[in-house]
């Protein structure tokens, strides 16, 4: 009889942090895209505060039942104010991005949020104190000339929903950075719980005025939207620990491709040849990142 092998029985020197971390942060878009899906549907019947607030009430759940697996010493920190900091942050982030989902295409809010890589290299070097060396440097380039083509700035007019979205991807720049400053401290378990324990209440509060009970059909959704935001924050918290912000970050832009698909076929929405055509280029930049950063771990 075979017995099945266990990811933690192969030895951790197999795998370079850099590949491990760049899974982590798969795992973090796919749980973005599917959380986008969710909350496009539930925009339907509820607003973008009830929304938040159901996303937070799953996962919060989730996670108090995981306590007792984990121990109460997972919970323990000594930087609550920058917890409160980071998810006062990214709850206002968060509302940009669920807004834009319910009144742009899909892959309208994702090119749109792909300023958050940029912003959080920038800010990884200025506040983190890691180095922006070429490859970096090409990554980050490559990244805006990517944008640039998506977005070809001058040709529409730049509505409200537009101007949510890009106060989000600042906002998300800024909570990125503020994760890896908290995952050297705190475990990954730590920055979840007080991430949804801290945006449950600011979710019900605003809610509460223009309250719209779930239906049965809502439930499937809900469920989905806390599961996926809770284990996107999960694995990128993992992914923060394995490897600088600037190498990792720019994996995120692979998100684009995979929501046009999604919104191709599940909504209908257009596909414009620009939005792949910045994309292969941002992953271009992306791809050298990574080789040259694998080859200096292999030195």
């Amino acid at each position: 009889m075979i017995k099945a092998t266990r990811l933690g029985a192969i030895p951790a020197s197999r795998f370079s942090p850099i590949v491990i971390a760049s899974l982590w942060m798969t795992a973090t878009l796919l749980s973005f895209a599917a959380m986008a899906i969710a909350g496009r549907e539930l925009s339907d019947t509820m607003s973008t505060f009830e929304i938040l607030f159901f996303r937070a009430l799953v996962a919060t759940l989730i996670v108090l039942a995981l306590i007792p697996r984990q121990g109460i010493a997972a919970l323990r920190t000594r930087h609550i104010s920058l917890h409160f900091l980071r998810n006062t942050i990214h709850f206002g982030a968060q509302y940009g991005w669920f807004l834009g989902i319910s009144l742009l295409p899909l892959a309208t809010v994702f090119s749109l949020e792909f300023t958050t890589p940029i912003w959080g290299a920038l800010l990884a070097v200025l506040f983190l104190g890691e180095k922006l060396n070429r490859g970096r440097v090409i990554a980050i380039v490559f990244g805006f000339g990517g944008v640039l083509i998506i977005l070809r700035p001058g040709g529409e007019a730049i509505d409200i929903a537009s101007l949510a979205v890009l106060g989000a991807a600042f906002g998300y720049a800024v909570s990125y950075i503020t994760t890896k400053k908290l995952s050297a401290f705190d475990t990954p378990f730590a920055v979840i719980f007080y991430m949804n324990l801290i945006q449950l209440p600011l979710g019900l509060v605003p809610a509460l005025s223009g309250w719209v009970a779930p239906t049965v059909a809502d439930i499937p959704w809900i469920l989905l939207v806390g599961v996926t935001g809770l284990a996107a924050h999960y694995s990128m918290t993992r992914a923060f620990r394995l490897a600088d912000a600037t190498l990792i970050l720019p994996i995120d832009f692979l998100r684009l491709p995979l929501i046009a698909v999604v919104g191709f076929f599940f909504y209908a929405e257009a596909v414009d040849l620009a939005l792949f055509a910045g994309a292969i280029i941002i992953f271009g930049g992306n791809y050298y990142n990574i080789q040259l950063e694998a080859r200096r771990a292999g030195d």
